[in-house]
């Protein structure tokens, strides 16, 4: 298995509201470790604009099984945050770091 770090970005068409977002970040903390925590990202980075980005550590065989992971455990902590999927689409995931034994 590789650890990959994924970056997931999405829109929060309404907004987020401060405890939503604290919900999500507490939803998402376990995937967010030593190697993303080590090059210094953000779990959540939230911009002005309401676009966001999410990065979380996966462990996977491969970058598409990563990613897939990534995006479902992103729409799990969003819905248990009360945030509907029409209220915060998705981007297309993206590989932003790998720490593998090889």
């Amino acid at each position: 298995m590789t650890t990959f770090v994924i970056t997931v970005p999405g829109t929060f068409v309404s907004g987020i509201t401060d405890s939503a977002r604290s919900v999500l970040e507490r939803q998402l903390a376990s995937q967010h470790t030593d190697v993303s925590e080590s090059e210094g990202l953000d779990l959540l980075t939230l911009n002005d604009d309401g676009t966001f980005s999410i990065r979380l550590e996966v462990d996977a065989a491969d970058k598409y099984e990563a990613e897939l992971d990534a995006t479902r455990l992103v729409s799990a902590a969003l819905r248990e945050a009360g945030v509907a999927e029409a209220d915060a689409p998705l981007g297309p995931p993206a590989v932003t770091g790998i720490d593998s034994d090889l």
